[in-house]
């Protein structure tokens, strides 16, 4: 993935040229983005940090990473002056004070909402979810999550559970949860869904739904915080900020099954071989009588989910509020 660019509206003045298919590693645009992509763990907890309450990006400045859900939209070229410090490399000689082009995504981020809070306790086997505790307003693109088929159901999802915070007793009931929350996690989460309405030229209607630790802080502070941003949006520019360093999760292009050449480069066999050229001749020993898992062979190829690190942000715009001309310096 080529993520460098990081922006809610689809113009820019730094583009000198569009692709209206994005490179590999990216879905295209009229495609689903149906990929669930994971964060494998998340930055360990320290509690002596001070706790800042002020907004929804300090509480991730405490855990030292900051999660935004995003959709790659298009590609495009940087062109930009670099300047070395020190020259030592021939290569750096080269570029030194000139211009150079590189390759960047835009990408459209619509402002995250939070919709609810998850508390996790410790067991012999790992992390075990005690409880959740929904907003009382969730968004119809977020409902259709959690059916298959969305038109052809009742459309019934959260409806006796929104009805808790119009009673005594249902408003006792969400707080005793969240005491709950406080007395015996030790791990607390919010859930945040994208607002995929906002995406043009996108059919899909079903919101991502992601869970995001909170660190810093005792328990009670992370579950009051949470709670206090239920129904909230956060926008990008409240997490990142332009010439930042960033990592971008996402899950690769599918190339389906393919060949032991195309899927691991090994060389092909001479051309005059008998069954077959694009296959790895001798795939193991007579003993031991088995397939070592190092052997080179066929299978399935892309849809992988990857992480990429260290992407910089150029440049961060709000839709309607620059020109969709795309030109540059130069062109004016």
């Amino acid at each position: 993935m080529l993520c460098r660019c990081l922006t809610e509206s689809l113009s820019t003045q730094d583009m000198v040229r569009w692709d209206f298919f994005l490179g590999k590693g990216l879905c295209g645009i009229e495609e689903k983005f149906d990929d669930v992509c994971a964060v494998k763990s998340f930055p360990k907890d320290d509690p002596s940090r001070p706790y800042i309450s002020q907004s929804f990006t300090y509480c991730f400045e405490l855990s030292e990473v900051d999660f935004v859900l995003m959709y790659p939209v298009n590609l495009g070229l940087v062109v930009q002056s670099v300047i070395f410090k020190q020259v030592s490399c021939f290569i750096f000689t080269e570029l030194h004070k000139k211009e150079t082009c590189e390759a960047v995504t835009i990408i459209e981020t619509p402002p995250t909402v939070v919709v609810g809070v998850v508390g996790y306790i410790k067991t012999p086997r790992g992390l075990r979810s005690l409880g959740t505790v929904w907003a009382q307003h969730l968004n119809e693109e977020v409902k259709r999550r959690f059916y298959n088929n969305f038109a052809k159901s009742k459309k019934k999802a959260f409806v006796k559970y929104s009805k808790k915070y119009e009673t005594e007793e249902g408003k006792k009931d969400i707080q005793s949860q969240l005491e709950k929350l406080k007395k015996y996690c030790t791990v607390i989460r919010v859930l945040a869904h994208t607002q995929i309405r906002k995406m043009k030229g996108l059919k899909q209607k079903k919101a991502h739904l992601m869970e995001i630790q909170i660190n810093g802080g005792d328990i009670s502070q992370k579950v009051d915080f949470a709670y206090g941003f239920f129904e909230k949006q956060v926008p990008v520019d409240a997490i990142f900020q332009k010439d930042e360093m960033i990592d971008i999760i996402g899950v690769t292009k599918g190339k389906g099954y393919e060949g032991v050449v195309t899927r691991w480069g090994v060389a092909r066999l001479p051309r005059k071989t008998h069954r077959g050229l694009r296959k790895v001749a001798c795939i193991g020993a007579w003993h031991p009588a088995r397939v070592f898992y190092t052997v080179a062979r066929a299978g399935q190829n892309g849809y992988h989910h990857r992480t990429e690190m260290n992407k910089k942000i150029y440049r961060l715009g709000k839709v309607r509020q620059e020109s969709h001309t795309a030109l540059t310096e130069f062109d004016r």
